[in-house]
């Protein structure tokens, strides 16, 4: 029989779900199911890592409870278990951002120089959206605008953006977002439409923390 008290064996259990989400890689799948549902092969494209290494990581997660699989086919599905996790990644980047010099550093030197802005938050977007003034921008690829994205939201990804210029009025604001709050590509967003004379500003988070604050949320593709 195990000598651990009741207390222990609890305490074990959060370590091993805390050991599970202690790898960058799977932060990064982390962020990438928190848009949706995806196979493991795509996962393993965007975090250009190979299959066989991202369903390796997966299958850790699993067996912790932060993620839930499903096969279809061939393919094996993943998704995060519940909004719970993403309160655990909020949780731990909080603590980063007050006690790491190393996230200090990086924010100061990459983020803040492509917005110094204050970012917009939820509330005020909302307020925004109803008074029908803003425009907002969604940066991520389309599969992932498809799986879930923010009323009336135009998707164009940051890698089109150049030459989708015209699609955005530079007369009205525009407020971009993208996975979450330090998602690389809202911030190069911001600077590329900003050095253009748009005015434009970041959502506080992203699509993942809007949805689980319980706001409204369409799916399906922009066109």
């Amino acid at each position: 029989m195990s000598s651990q008290t009741p207390k222990q064996t609890v305490f074990a259990a959060f370590a091993a779900v805390a050991k599970a989400a202690g790898h960058p890689l799977r932060l990064e799948l982390l962020e990438q199911l928190a848009q949706g549902g995806r196979s493991v092969e795509l996962l393993a494209t965007r975090t250009g890592v190979s299959i066989a290494n991202a369903s390796q990581h997966l299958q850790q997660m699993r067996r912790t409870g932060l993620v839930t699989a499903r096969r279809d086919g061939k393919f094996v599905f993943y998704s995060l278990a519940d909004d719970a996790v993403l309160g655990l990644l909020a949780s731990i980047r909080n603590v980063a951002e007050r006690h790491s010099a190393e996230v200090d550093l990086i924010v100061r030197t990459y983020f803040q120089s492509r917005d110094s802005f204050e970012a917009v938050t939820r509330a005020e977007l909302v307020e925004r959206l109803r008074a029908g003034v803003v425009t907002v921008l969604d940066v991520r690829p389309e599969d992932e605008f498809a799986l879930g994205h923010l009323p009336e939201a135009v998707n164009i990804p940051l890698g089109q953006l150049e030459k989708r210029l015209a699609e955005l009025d530079p007369n009205r604001e525009i407020v971009a977002y993208c996975r979450g709050p330090y998602c690389v590509l809202s911030y190069e967003a911001v600077a590329s439409l900003r050095a253009r004379g748009f005015k434009i500003r970041r959502l506080e988070d992203g699509y993942p923390e809007w949805r689980a604050a319980g706001l409204p949320v369409e799916s399906g593709s922009s066109g």
